[in-house]
């Protein structure tokens, strides 16, 4: 006879029934975010999202993934892990935005070393917040028990979503000339770009507690540091309703000096007045604590600008007013001028 004790998968890390709890933990907040073409519940193999392509000519499919970064370093830190949620959501359909399609759907991909239901939980309510503040449903998701593949209480976050625009409404920047204006609406803090060299100066170079509140901040640095990321759907739908909105760029990772040049014709440069805006009071003290040139400021954080807005000229008052009745913080910060090849001058 064979008197092994029997190995099972929970012996080797990975607990089925911790799953099973999550999942049922979860349909509550996923049904939250639920639209009317949304054909199933969580856990099938696939979401089913019915497209009315009654309401456009040409419906066109506009698709983003991207992850929250070392941010989540800092919410491992902290034990709080209810926002970073809503920066994995933000990260995708501000990408979606900016081509002028609204997002419909959402998934998102959670890997952990062990299971933690409530955490999980925690995480989850941050990204159905996103999907409500982007007005598209949380179709779905994986998440992936691997021991071995990351350390006790983390975990990594992806994320994907799908959106549609009419095929003569998609906004690529083409029509952009000399003359045309520059608009910044801000951010809500570092959104999540920049954080290796935040950590870095914050935890190393200045020996700051994540629980200390710093002079120059209105909040604890750890608060601060975990702002969630500005979701722009809403407003930015609200926009190119009813204004001709000629370029959009999404201010991430590279800063205004590299995203802005994305959306840029090949024969246009943009001429950004870097004091034309207000800077939120961690972006100072980041330059001044790492001594970071500015240049460097604006290529590797969002420097206070989370979406940059192209328009022509005439549009311009007008388009400022409407973000202040949206309750946004906008900023005339720029031109466009000729130029021979799509760039940033700051000056």
């Amino acid at each position: 006879m064979n008197d092994k004790k029997p190995i099972t998968y929970k012996d080797a890390g990975v607990d089925i029934d911790a799953g099973n709890r999550f999942v049922d933990l979860i349909k509550p907040l996923v049904k939250k975010t639920s639209r009317p073409e949304v054909l199933t519940d969580i856990g099938g193999f696939g979401g089913l999202f019915s497209l009315n392509s009654s309401k456009y000519q040409r419906p066109t499919l506009v698709a983003a993934t991207d992850g929250v970064g070392t941010k989540l370093k800092l919410a491992f830190l902290l034990d709080k892990h209810d926002t970073v949620g809503i920066d994995l959501v933000a990260m995708c359909v501000n990408d979606i935005i900016v081509q002028g399609a609204e997002p419909l759907f959402f998934l998102d991909y959670l890997a952990t070393a062990k299971l933690s239901p409530e955490q999980a939980v925690d995480v989850v309510k941050g990204i159905a917040e996103g999907c409500k503040q982007a007005n598209c449903a949380l179709l779905g998701g994986e998440t992936a028990e691997m021991p071995g593949m990351y350390s006790g209480g983390e975990y990594d976050l992806a994320g994907f979503s799908v959106g549609v625009v009419d095929n003569n409404k998609i906004i690529d920047g083409s029509t952009i000339t000399k003359n045309d204006l520059i608009i910044g609406i801000a951010s809500s803090g570092l959104h999540s770009n920049g954080f290796s060299l935040a950590r870095k100066i914050c935890l190393e170079t200045l020996q700051l507690d994540l629980a200390s509140q710093p002079d120059a901040l209105d909040k604890t640095l750890g608060e601060e540091l975990l702002t969630p990321t500005r979701i722009y759907v809403k407003t930015i739908l609200n926009l190119i309703r009813d204004f001709d909105i000629k370029g959009i760029a999404h201010i991430t990772g590279g800063g205004l000096l590299e995203n802005i040049p994305r959306i840029l014709p090949t024969h246009c440069k943009a001429v950004i007045n870097r004091n034309s805006w207000d800077k939120p009071a961690i972006f100072e003290m980041l330059r001044q604590g790492g001594n970071i040139p500015e240049d460097e400021m604006c290529r590797t954080f969002n420097y206070g600008i989370g979406m940059v807005l192209v328009v022509s000229p005439d549009e311009v008052d007008d388009i400022l007013g409407r973000l202040t009745g949206l309750k946004e913080k906008a900023f005339l910060i720029g031109k466009i001028a000729p130029a021979k090849t799509p760039s940033v001058e700051l000056v």
